[in-house]
Protein backbone atom coordinates (compact mmCIF):
# COMPACT_ATOMS: atom_id res chain seq x y z
CA UNK A 1 0.00 0.00 0.00
CA UNK A 2 1.51 3.32 -0.74
CA UNK A 3 -0.65 6.59 -0.06
CA UNK A 4 -0.69 10.40 -0.18
CA UNK A 5 -0.23 11.38 3.71
CA UNK A 6 0.40 15.27 3.72
CA UNK A 7 1.66 17.82 1.86
CA UNK A 8 4.09 20.15 3.29
CA UNK A 9 4.16 24.09 2.93
CA UNK A 10 7.42 26.00 4.81
CA UNK A 11 6.84 29.67 6.59
CA UNK A 12 8.15 32.49 4.56
CA UNK A 13 10.24 34.98 6.52
CA UNK A 14 7.23 36.67 8.74
CA UNK A 15 7.32 33.28 10.27
CA UNK A 16 4.68 30.02 11.84
CA UNK A 17 1.99 31.96 13.21
CA UNK A 18 1.74 35.06 10.23
CA UNK A 19 2.01 31.98 7.54
CA UNK A 20 -0.77 29.62 9.12
CA UNK A 21 -3.41 32.29 9.51
CA UNK A 22 -3.06 33.49 6.16
CA UNK A 23 -3.75 29.84 4.55
CA UNK A 24 -6.51 29.43 7.62
CA UNK A 25 -7.89 32.13 5.95
CA UNK A 26 -7.61 31.27 2.35
CA UNK A 27 -9.16 27.57 2.87
CA UNK A 28 -12.07 28.92 5.81
CA UNK A 29 -11.00 26.29 7.75
CA UNK A 30 -9.00 26.32 11.16
CA UNK A 31 -5.49 24.71 12.44
CA UNK A 32 -4.85 22.38 14.88
CA UNK A 33 -1.39 22.95 17.17
CA UNK A 34 1.03 20.75 16.08
CA UNK A 35 4.18 20.92 17.96
CA UNK A 36 8.07 20.35 17.85
CA UNK A 37 10.20 17.60 15.47
CA UNK A 38 13.27 17.13 18.16
CA UNK A 39 15.09 15.22 15.60
CA UNK A 40 14.96 17.54 13.04
CA UNK A 41 15.01 21.05 14.65
CA UNK A 42 11.46 22.09 13.44
CA UNK A 43 8.08 23.15 14.48
CA UNK A 44 5.02 22.92 13.17
CA UNK A 45 1.06 23.27 12.89
CA UNK A 46 -1.47 20.96 11.14
CA UNK A 47 -4.97 21.40 8.83
CA UNK A 48 -6.49 17.84 9.26
CA UNK A 49 -7.74 16.63 5.76
CA UNK A 50 -10.22 13.87 4.87
CA UNK A 51 -8.87 9.90 3.21
CA UNK A 52 -5.94 10.25 6.58
CA UNK A 53 -4.63 13.11 4.64
CA UNK A 54 -3.12 16.93 6.07
CA UNK A 55 -1.48 19.49 5.30
CA UNK A 56 1.57 20.21 7.41
CA UNK A 57 3.00 23.92 7.80
CA UNK A 58 6.68 24.18 9.30
CA UNK A 59 9.15 26.46 10.10
CA UNK A 60 12.82 25.66 10.88
CA UNK A 61 14.01 26.22 14.54
CA UNK A 62 17.31 27.81 15.81
CA UNK A 63 18.41 24.44 16.95
CA UNK A 64 21.66 22.32 16.30
CA UNK A 65 19.72 19.44 15.01
CA UNK A 66 18.05 21.62 11.96
CA UNK A 67 21.77 22.02 10.82
CA UNK A 68 22.44 18.13 10.60
CA UNK A 69 18.85 16.50 9.59
CA UNK A 70 18.13 16.91 6.13
CA UNK A 71 14.49 17.36 7.18
CA UNK A 72 15.95 21.07 9.09
CA UNK A 73 18.15 21.90 6.17
CA UNK A 74 15.29 21.50 3.63
CA UNK A 75 12.83 23.70 5.45
CA UNK A 76 15.50 26.47 5.76
CA UNK A 77 16.42 26.28 2.40
CA UNK A 78 12.99 26.93 1.19
CA UNK A 79 12.13 29.19 4.03
CA UNK A 80 15.23 31.48 2.96
CA UNK A 81 13.85 31.09 -0.45
CA UNK A 82 10.75 33.01 0.62
CA UNK A 83 8.83 30.08 1.65
CA UNK A 84 6.10 28.25 -0.79
CA UNK A 85 5.73 24.06 -0.94
CA UNK A 86 8.23 22.46 0.10
CA UNK A 87 7.28 18.77 -0.85
CA UNK A 88 5.11 16.06 -0.63
CA UNK A 89 4.55 12.77 1.64
CA UNK A 90 3.36 9.35 1.16
CA UNK A 91 2.93 6.29 3.61
CA UNK A 92 3.96 3.15 3.03
CA UNK A 93 3.67 -0.39 4.84
CA UNK A 94 6.96 -1.07 4.64
CA UNK A 95 9.91 1.13 4.04
CA UNK A 96 12.73 -1.96 3.14
CA UNK A 97 12.53 -1.87 -0.33
CA UNK A 98 13.09 1.64 -0.35
CA UNK A 99 16.12 1.34 2.07
CA UNK A 100 17.98 -1.32 -0.60
CA UNK A 101 17.22 0.75 -3.32
CA UNK A 102 18.65 3.98 -2.07
CA UNK A 103 21.20 2.14 0.20
CA UNK A 104 20.34 4.21 3.17
CA UNK A 105 18.80 3.46 6.68
CA UNK A 106 15.29 5.39 7.02
CA UNK A 107 15.83 7.68 10.38
CA UNK A 108 13.36 8.20 13.02
CA UNK A 109 11.43 11.22 13.23
CA UNK A 110 8.90 12.15 16.48
CA UNK A 111 6.42 14.99 17.69
CA UNK A 112 5.76 15.58 21.14
CA UNK A 113 2.41 16.63 22.70
CA UNK A 114 1.56 18.72 25.18
CA UNK A 115 -0.16 16.01 27.34
CA UNK A 116 3.35 13.64 27.11
CA UNK A 117 2.09 11.31 24.10
CA UNK A 118 4.71 10.82 21.31
CA UNK A 119 3.63 10.60 17.44
CA UNK A 120 6.75 8.11 16.05
CA UNK A 121 7.26 7.37 12.69
CA UNK A 122 10.64 6.34 10.16
CA UNK A 123 11.29 8.41 6.85
CA UNK A 124 13.43 8.20 4.04
CA UNK A 125 13.99 10.40 0.56
CA UNK A 126 14.51 14.09 2.09
CA UNK A 127 18.15 13.77 0.34
CA UNK A 128 15.84 12.72 -2.78
CA UNK A 129 13.47 15.76 -2.40
CA UNK A 130 16.53 18.05 -2.02
CA UNK A 131 18.41 17.43 -4.95
CA UNK A 132 14.88 16.90 -7.20
CA UNK A 133 12.25 18.43 -5.38
CA UNK A 134 9.83 17.09 -7.66
CA UNK A 135 9.69 13.68 -6.11
CA UNK A 136 8.08 12.73 -2.79
CA UNK A 137 9.36 11.32 0.84
CA UNK A 138 8.31 7.43 2.24
CA UNK A 139 7.48 7.62 5.55
CA UNK A 140 6.02 4.58 8.09
CA UNK A 141 3.79 4.97 10.91
CA UNK A 142 5.64 3.54 14.01
CA UNK A 143 2.61 0.53 15.04
CA UNK A 144 0.01 1.97 17.43
CA UNK A 145 0.36 5.63 15.64
CA UNK A 146 -3.16 5.29 14.17
CA UNK A 147 -5.14 7.74 16.95
CA UNK A 148 -2.74 10.03 16.70
CA UNK A 149 -2.12 10.54 13.38
CA UNK A 150 -2.15 14.45 12.45
CA UNK A 151 -5.22 14.01 10.33
CA UNK A 152 -7.13 13.07 13.64
CA UNK A 153 -6.22 15.96 15.46
CA UNK A 154 -9.60 17.22 14.79
CA UNK A 155 -12.65 16.66 12.70
CA UNK A 156 -11.70 17.39 9.18
CA UNK A 157 -12.92 20.42 7.45
CA UNK A 158 -11.72 20.47 3.88
CA UNK A 159 -9.48 17.93 1.72
CA UNK A 160 -6.77 17.64 -0.45
CA UNK A 161 -7.92 17.47 -4.34
CA UNK A 162 -5.09 17.44 -6.69
CA UNK A 163 -1.20 18.21 -6.51
CA UNK A 164 0.62 19.78 -9.49
CA UNK A 165 4.21 19.09 -9.82
CA UNK A 166 6.94 20.55 -12.29
CA UNK A 167 8.47 17.52 -13.69
CA UNK A 168 8.11 13.98 -15.13
CA UNK A 169 5.79 11.39 -14.43
CA UNK A 170 8.05 8.58 -14.98
CA UNK A 171 10.40 10.04 -12.80
CA UNK A 172 8.36 10.08 -10.05
CA UNK A 173 6.73 6.61 -10.41
CA UNK A 174 10.57 5.24 -11.31
CA UNK A 175 11.35 7.11 -7.68
CA UNK A 176 8.22 5.45 -5.95
CA UNK A 177 8.99 2.01 -7.71
CA UNK A 178 5.73 2.23 -9.19
CA UNK A 179 4.75 -0.80 -11.75
CA UNK A 180 2.63 0.09 -14.48
CA UNK A 181 -0.24 -1.08 -12.99
CA UNK A 182 0.14 0.40 -9.38
CA UNK A 183 -0.49 3.92 -8.14
CA UNK A 184 -0.37 6.34 -4.70
CA UNK A 185 -3.74 5.87 -3.53
CA UNK A 186 -5.74 8.59 -2.50
CA UNK A 187 -4.06 10.92 -5.16
CA UNK A 188 -4.53 13.36 -8.50
CA UNK A 189 -1.24 14.30 -9.85
CA UNK A 190 -0.89 17.33 -12.39
CA UNK A 191 2.44 17.45 -13.99
CA UNK A 192 3.93 20.58 -16.06
CA UNK A 193 6.73 21.93 -17.35
CA UNK A 194 9.15 18.71 -17.37
CA UNK A 195 11.89 20.69 -18.69
CA UNK A 196 11.62 23.50 -15.89
CA UNK A 197 12.63 23.57 -12.11
CA UNK A 198 10.95 20.83 -10.14
CA UNK A 199 9.21 20.92 -7.53
CA UNK A 200 5.52 21.01 -6.18
CA UNK A 201 4.11 23.96 -7.59
CA UNK A 202 0.31 24.01 -6.05
CA UNK A 203 -2.23 22.33 -4.05
CA UNK A 204 -5.61 22.09 -4.75
CA UNK A 205 -8.30 21.54 -1.53
CA UNK A 206 -12.42 21.19 -1.49
CA UNK A 207 -12.57 23.83 1.59
CA UNK A 208 -16.06 25.31 3.23
CA UNK A 209 -14.74 28.00 0.39
CA UNK A 210 -15.17 25.92 -2.40
CA UNK A 211 -12.46 24.91 -4.75
CA UNK A 212 -9.45 26.76 -3.86
CA UNK A 213 -5.14 26.15 -5.01
CA UNK A 214 -2.86 27.57 -3.11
Amino acid sequence: MMRLDHVSYACGPDGLDATVARISEALGIDRVKGGIHPRFGTRNAIFPMAKTQYLEVVEVLEHPAALEAPFGQAVRARSEMGGGWLGWAVAVDDLAPFEERLERNAVPGNRKFPDGQELTWRQIGIRGLIADPQVPYMLQWDDGMEELHPSRASEPQAEIRKIVIAGSRPRVREWLGLHDDEKVEDLEVEYVNPSGHPGLMSVTFNTPLGEITL
